[in-house]
């Protein structure tokens, strides 16, 4: 496939991953709705900070209704609550042979799927750590694990394209026959971050909690009971193991899994996610309804009760609405859920 790869969302994921390319020789074209982002783009680059790559890059970014043509290569990487918004302006813009690839957080690959078609989508998986700074400005504080494939599991041309093209981001960047059990272990491990965004601790802090982990553990266990009714086989990822999370697990098991977890995100200088810097910093709506409401609906589906996710969305909620503080006591608020749900 040729032409400009266009990125639509130049944000945390997508000015990341854009960023790579264009150090590689790749032409790419970023789309956002932030015009003050889009016009430092312009004007003076993309710079990286960070660990990782350092850098700044000249880059070339328009505004949605800017957008002109048709291209094979887009790469959707706007927030998962945006997505079918998203899809509206891009859609014309996807070449009769495209593909739209979701670089996105949770299963937007089916509303993607549902608007363009199955052939024309295609799963990644992303796990490294980056923030949005400032207008021009994206921090890559760690590298995670980057997988990509197609929904029916084929190995295909473009698939090798696109890999080749993410090796630029991650050399370990990997191409898989199961997308969907990656996305749905990374649901799990995503809903454990949103309860460590319940607090002002870092990610490793509330992992490596005691106190924590037995709340954490339940939590996993229902969205694991949810994707195996879907039929889903979970994939592992730094040092997220799901079959540490299987009811039957040992608890020696799920305790080295936490551990894993733990040292990983002790690697990064990405302390917090993007869900608390969301509720901490920008003090805007996050991507709770997008990513676990998938995971609360298909459980009712299979008449599987999932109450601390549900929690866990309704607390979230409370944060974004000034009702609720950021603060530890969600967290036994929440394991006080898990109990009664068990019970």
């Amino acid at each position: 496939m040729n032409g400009p790869i266009l990125i639509w969302g130049a944000g945390a994921i997508g000015g990341a991953i854009g960023a790579a390319m264009i150090r590689a020789g790749e032409d790419v074209l970023f789309v956002d709705v932030v015009a003050d982002h889009v016009d430092a783009l312009n004007r003076d680059g993309l710079t990286i900070t960070g660990p990782i790559c350092a850098t700044r890059v000249s880059a070339q970014a328009r505004l949605p209704a800017q957008v002109e043509g048709r291209f094979d290569r887009i790469i959707l990487a706007v927030k998962a609550h945006h997505t079918e918004a998203a899809l509206v302006d891009l859609a014309p813009h996807v070449a009769d042979e495209g593909y739209v690839v979701s670089a996105q957080n949770g299963l937007n690959e089916h509303v993607i799927a549902a608007r363009l078609g199955r052939a024309r989508t295609i799963g990644c998986f992303v796990n490294f750590g980056a923030d949005y700074i400032e207008p021009g400005v994206i921090h890559y504080g760690g590298r995670g694990a980057v997988v990509l494939g197609e929904l029916d599991g084929r190995a295909s041309p473009r698939i090798a394209d696109l890999h080749r093209l993410f090796l630029t981001f991650d050399p370990a960047a990997i191409v898989t026959s199961n997308i969907l059990g990656y996305l749905w272990a990374k649901l799990i491990y995503g809903a454990q971050l949103f309860a460590t965004a319940l607090t002002d601790d870092s990610i490793a802090d509330v992992l490596a909690m005691p106190h924590a982990r037995p709340v954490l553990t339940r939590l996993a266990h229902e969205i694991v009971a949810v994707a195996r009714a879907e039929g889903v086989t979970l994939e592992a990822f730094n040092g997220f193991d799901p079959a540490a999370f299987l009811p039957e697990a040992a608890p020696v098991v799920t305790a080295a899994s936490f551990d894993a977890m733990v040292a990983h995100n002790r690697k990064s200088a990405k302390s917090h996610s993007g869900i608390w810097r969301d509720l901490a910093i920008r003090k805007r709506k996050t991507e709770v309804d997008a990513q676990l409401g998938p995971i609360v609906s298909a459980g009712a589906t299979h008449t599987l009760p999932t109450p601390i996710t549900a929690a866990i969305i309704a607390m979230i909620h409370e944060i974004e609405a000034g009702q609720r503080p950021l603060d530890r006591r969600n967290i036994e608020q929440l394991d006080h859920i898990g109990e009664q749900g068990q019970a």
